[in-house]
C-alpha cells in the first residue's frame, strides 16, 4: 500500500514537472551583431558567489549529519560493549 502510493506520488510530481519545464517562456531571440549601449540578453547578474555559499551550506549541512552519525554510531557500539 505505502509502496505504492509512493510510486504514484512520484509519477505525479514528474509529469507536473515536465508539464512545468514546457510551459517556461523563452526569452526573446539573440539579434546578432554587436550589442549598442545595451546589456547582453540574459543580463550580467553573478551568480557565483551564490552559488558558492550554497554549496558551502550544503557541505557543513552534509559534515554534521555525518558527524552526528558517527557519534551515534560510536555511542551505540560502546552501550553494546558494557
Amino acid at each position: 500500500m505505502k509502496k505504492s502510493f509512493l510510486k504514484l506520488t512520484a509519477i505525479v510530481f514528474f509529469q507536473f514537472a515536465v508539464i512545468m519545464a514546457f510551459g517556461q517562456m523563452t526569452g526573446p531571440e539573440d539579434p546578432g551583431g554587436e550589442p549598442v549601449g545595451d546589456p547582453p540578453l540574459g543580463g550580467g547578474a553573478p551568480l557565483s558567489g551564490g552559488t558558492v555559499i550554497l554549496i558551502i551550506l550544503g557541505a557543513a549541512y552534509g559534515g554534521k549529519k555525518v558527524y552526528d552519525l558517527s557519534k551515534e554510531k560510536t555511542e551505540n557500539q560502546l552501550k553494546k560493549a558494557d
